[in-house]
């Protein structure tokens, strides 16, 4: 029996989830996408864990959908390839997490990993990261958000340049175009990650989830009918609030605003 395709490890309330073919670039093999979804499912279920960050092993993040292994493939009747596969989808079980996932993209990330990276909340790069929408070069279309939401996050004609070309994105420009937070040396990534996780964890945890919520699914509105959601939520949210939590937690902001003051951050 090989070494897992995906490694869970749990520390307090973070999980970090990683992509384990390092000998493949971290390539999405039907058995890693299957176990990645899992993966995904069971920490959704998991109240004890509040932040997950995803990254791989290896100097990829994933080189996205192994094209050995579809090549090898049994065709569909009509005789075209089966990209997306019949089992759980590794996509659709990123979304449906709640709690945010920080995507610490420690190498390449192409294709079909690019696509995982975009569904993460937000995305911190080592220096050894590049990304590459190769979808146009190999002949198929994106079928996990790449196309619309590339375009949302970079900008439209950046997001042809990329999809149009297959041109690599080197670290220090996916800053410069907004597609990444941070850019950190490699052997900082994890640290610095880890470090916005507990940042995360000190926010309340009923509404750190509510927030992202109401962000992506504000995200596939138009900006009228995602400021109706943003109202409706706040007003329900509100129903729940009571006036001494209210004041515990400004005296709990104002003690971590001077700390901050202190250490210069």
């Amino acid at each position: 029996m090989g070494a897992p395709t995906v490694l869970l490890e749990k520390s307090g309330e973070i999980a970090t989830v990683t992509l384990n073919r390092p000998e493949a670039l971290n390539a999405l093999s039907m058995e890693l996408r299957e176990e990645l979804a899992r993966t995904f499912d069971s920490l959704a279920g998991d109240p004890a864990t509040r932040v997950v960050i995803l990254t791989g092993a290896g100097r990829a993040f994933s080189a996205g959908v192994d094209l050995k292994e579809l090549g090898r493939s049994r065709p569909s009747s009509d005789g075209r390839a089966d990209v997306r596969g019949a089992g759980p989808d590794p996509m659709v079980a990123l979304e449906g997490l709640p709690q945010p996932v920080i995507g610490a993209i420690n190498g390449y990330a192409i294709t079909g990993g690019f696509e995982i990276a975009l569904g993460c909340d937000l995305l911190i790069a080592s220096t050894a990261a590049r990304f590459a929408d190769t979808h146009a070069r190999v002949g198929i279309l994106p079928g996990w958000g790449l196309s619309q939401r590339l375009g949302r996050a970079i900008g439209l004609y950046r997001a042809k340049e990329l999809s149009l070309t297959g041109n690599f994105l080197d670290a220090p420009r996916a800053y410069e175009w907004g597609l990444v937070s941070r850019v950190v040396e490699p052997e900082a990534l994890l640290p610095t990650c880890r470090a916005l996780a507990a940042d995360m964890l000190s926010c309340d945890a009923a509404t750190l989830r509510g927030y992202k919520k109401v962000i992506d699914e504000g995200f596939a509105q138009s900006f009228g009918e995602a400021l109706e959601l943003e109202t409706r939520h706040s007003r329900e949210h509100m129903r729940s609030v009571q006036a001494a939590d209210v004041e515990r937690r400004r005296t709990e902001i104002q003690k971590r605003g001077r700390a901050q003051d202190r250490d210069g951050h």
